[in-house]
């Protein structure tokens, strides 16, 4: 499969995921505002319709001033409920305009609510059934719009009275606010297509750079195994075309088969480890541990090692403390790097390691006074196959994952490590883990 296609294909899939997660959010955002202010903005209105029933049903049930169920509440000459008494009847809006409906569906209140206004707004007007009990919006005349409610009458079988009050000035800020949001709503859809290209190739980024790791460690993994698989298919081919040889005649390609035999398994090994710690699959079992008497036991057999080929090696442990570790996993990082160390230095050179403790932090230091290595590569050096020198690598049966393995180790707990140049050869490797 074509790496760009796919590469393509997976940002455009982000692009469209981004986009509608936006648009979902500035929607619904949007609809929770809207709904807001369309309720903050009839809630007087709403407050004065709803005091204005509750008095026409107080009034029905005979319980306003000792009113009787046949007074009617709009007897007198302008059609309102009486002013304020001293009894705290509350008072009320009066944009509120009451109309009142006979059982045949007409106003019989004209003189009331005004010739005027009547012939102007309510003369073609219809009893609408709906409206009963809930407070609804109609529009008059085509263009001007009110808050209702109706309720029965008090004291006319299957009259009704229907409560109105003019909203014009509300529905106004309510469709300049409706305007706005659809055009904040373009506008943000644009800016949302932008924005998600952008995240979409921030997010992909990760994603090509996994990509690219993987295939060249495909390719590096390949190209290592298939090295030791050739010699030692050659060896054992040569060893098929004369077999009446003995052991002892074919030592050397029996011995060389056996090499690269062992280098074949701890390279499986290693890509076993570092294909377990990408996976998260590898747990630690931590540990305390005195630092100082672990390094000690560590370092030992090397020291002996080193000595045997005329190399120095030279412990200064002064952490004195102990650390929450993984006891095999800090072991195996100790002999990556001395094991490193004592490949890349030859007779008379030094090797040190030092253990400190500095910030609540617990320091181990390997250096050594060998070959070094360049500037390019010491920002590669724990890059997975990377080897300066492939030749010397090959000599010495590296495969360039030791230090991925050791950066790893530190990694998973939650350390550092640093390679810097030795003074005035060589190499340090600083290690910093919590305590």
């Amino acid at each position: 499969m074509n790496k760009n296609k796919v590469i393509r294909s997976q940002q455009l899939r982000f692009m469209v995921y981004t986009l509608i997660a936006f648009t979902l959010l500035f929607g619904i955002f949007g609809t929770i505002i809207f709904s807001q202010i369309k309720t903050t903005l009839y809630a007087k209105t709403d407050n004065d319709l709803n005091n204005y029933k509750m008095m026409i049903e107080t009034e029905g049930r005979g319980e306003g001033n000792g009113a009787s169920p046949d007074k009617d509440p709009f007897a007198d000459k302008t059609g309102f409920p009486p002013p304020p008494d001293k009894g705290g009847r509350p008072v009320f809006n009066p944009r509120v305009i009451p109309i009142q409906w006979d059982k045949d569906g007409k106003i019989v209140n004209i003189q009331q609510i005004g010739f005027i206004n009547y012939e102007n707004y309510f003369s073609d007007m219809k009893f609408d059934p709906s409206t009963v009990g809930a407070i609804s919006n109609v529009k008059v005349s085509g263009s001007y719009h009110f808050r209702t409610i109706s309720v029965p009458h008090p004291s006319q079988a299957g009259a009704y009275i229907q409560l109105m009050v003019n909203v014009d000035s509300e529905q106004n800020l309510i469709d300049n606010f409706k305007q706005i949001i659809i055009i904040c709503s373009v506008i943000f859809i644009l800016l949302s297509i932008s924005a998600s290209f952008i995240l979409s190739r921030k997010m992909m980024k990760p994603i090509i750079r996994s990509w690219d790791k993987q295939v060249e460690f495909v390719e590096n993994a390949s190209h290592e195994l298939r090295t030791p698989l050739t010699i030692i298919q050659n060896k054992l081919e040569l060893m098929q075309t004369t077999p009446e040889k003995r052991i002892m005649d074919t030592f050397e390609n029996v011995a060389l088969s056996l090499s690269e035999t062992r280098r074949l398994s701890r390279l499986t090994t290693d890509l076993l480890t570092l294909a377990r710690a990408d996976s998260t699959e590898t747990q630690l079992e931590k540990q305390s541990i005195d630092l100082d008497e672990f390094v000690h036991k560590v370092c030992s057999p090397y020291a002996e090692i080193a000595e045997l080929s005329e190399k120095h090696m030279w412990l200064r442990l002064h952490s004195k403390t102990r650390i929450e570790a993984d006891p095999a996993r800090l072991h195996q990082l100790l002999v990556i790097l001395l094991d490193n160390a004592l490949k890349y230095t030859g007779e008379y050179d030094s090797i040190g390691i030092s253990t400190s403790v500095k910030e609540n932090k617990a320091y181990i230091e390997v250096s050594d006074t060998g070959i070094g290595i360049s500037e390019e590569g010491l920002s590669r050096i724990f890059d997975r196959f990377y080897r300066e020198d492939q030749a010397r690598s090959r000599e010495t049966g590296g495969s360039g994952l030791g230090l991925s393995i050791a950066q790893w180790i530190v990694d998973s707990h939650h350390g550092t490590i640093q390679a810097l140049h030795n003074q005035p050869k060589g190499m340090i490797f600083r290690i910093r883990l919590p305590k």
